[in-house]
Order: structure tokens, then sequence, then C-alpha cells
């Protein structure tokens, strides 16, 4: 049961281990500082429910459209739309959708950095600093311990002829997986007359 969900009684505000302090040993200052983030809180609470469904009608309306253009020279869309960028007649406005696979790995990955750790190994004292940092650096997780898959498929570009090294390419290669799909939406409004267009910050700190 979170804090909100417990009643408190006329005369007493909960603290943050949900305590009743009577309101008359809660500082002033705290009483403000409590109120205006409240206020706050509420407001943003708001916003992002007011985003979402905003975000539900972009990929609706969209879809929608997508579909009946199709239906125009006889073909039918089924399941996910691909990338599409709409405009308005004047050019003015810009709407690009987008979709991204969401990659992981299985447990070939770990084949893959077996391999590669002992050629690192075997090629420690031929192998220049900025080669190793690149390939070590490329299995580092972040401080939620995910991988960057970017990072891991980069590794395929670099220009190695060693077959072992080819090996765990494969490796690596065959454990991707895709496990889902992200949908973005983008905003963009053409700078005067120009053929440049800048984006429509939905994002408050880019605001």
């Amino acid at each position: 049961m979170t804090l909100a969900a417990i009643a408190t009684p006329a005369g007493y505000m909960q603290d943050a281990h949900g305590r009743l302090v009577p309101e008359t040993m809660v500082k002033p200052i705290d009483k403000a500082r409590d109120s205006i983030v409240h206020e706050l809180a509420a407001r943003a609470i708001e916003l992002s429910t007011a985003m979402l469904e905003f975000k539900k009608r972009v990929f609706g309306d969209a879809e929608a459209f997508i579909s009946m253009s199709a239906e125009e020279y006889g073909a039918k869309v089924g399941g996910a739309k691909g990338n599409v960028t709409l405009h308005t007649f004047n050019g003015q406005y810009k709407v690009q959708i987008a979709r991204a696979d969401n990659i992981t790995f299985d447990e070939r990955l770990q084949a893959a950095k077996a391999m590669i750790d002992e050629l690192l190994a075997e090629w420690t004292e031929g192998a220049r600093p900025e080669l190793q940092a690149i390939i070590q650096g490329a299995f580092e997780t972040d401080k939620e311990g995910n991988l960057n898959t970017g990072r891991i498929l980069s590794l395929r570009r670099l220009d190695i002829q060693d077959a072992r090294w080819k090996q765990a390419m494969f490796a690596i290669a065959d454990s991707v997986q895709v496990i889902g799909t992200k949908a973005y939406v983008r905003f963009y409004e053409r700078v005067g007359n120009s053929e440049e267009y800048r984006p429509i910050s939905l994002d408050i700190a880019k605001i």
C-alpha cells in the first residue's frame, strides 16, 4: 500500500516512513515544500497522461491513414507498419514514425566472448592498445547490467582476417535475438523557406 492510499487524519502529515506527524510539529518551510511539490507532481501526472493519449492518437491516426492510402491502390497493409514520413501539403510540418527492433543476445554471445578473450590474450603483445580497448569496451555493461548492442555488433565491422575471429563474429550473429519492436514518433517544422527542418521537442528537458 502506498503512502497516498493511507488516509491521513486531520491535523497530521505523513513523513517518508508513513508515520503520522502532528502538523504543529512540522516546520512552515517543510509544509511549503510539501505543498509545491504535490502541486507540481499532480500537474506532471496530468501532462504525462495527456502525452500518453496523444501518442496513442498519433499512431492510430497515422496507421489508419497509411491503410487508407494503400487501399487506393488495392493494397492491404497488414501487421506493424514500417518507417514512414508524412508532410503537410505546404511542407511546413512533417511527422516521422519509425520502428526499431529491440535486440538482445542469447548464450552464444558468451561463447563468442570466450573466443575473443583467447585471441586478445594471444595478441596482447602485438595488438594496438586502441584495438584492445574497442574490443574489451564492447562487452561493458551499463549501471543496470545491460549490454550495448551497438558496440557489440560494431565488432563485426573490424577488418580482422583471423579464422578464429570470424568464427566469433558468426557466433555473435547467431546469438542475436529480436524480442520486440519499439515505435518512435518525431515532429518537425520547416525553418522559413529553407529545406531545413527543426524538431518540435516533446522532451521537457530540451524545451
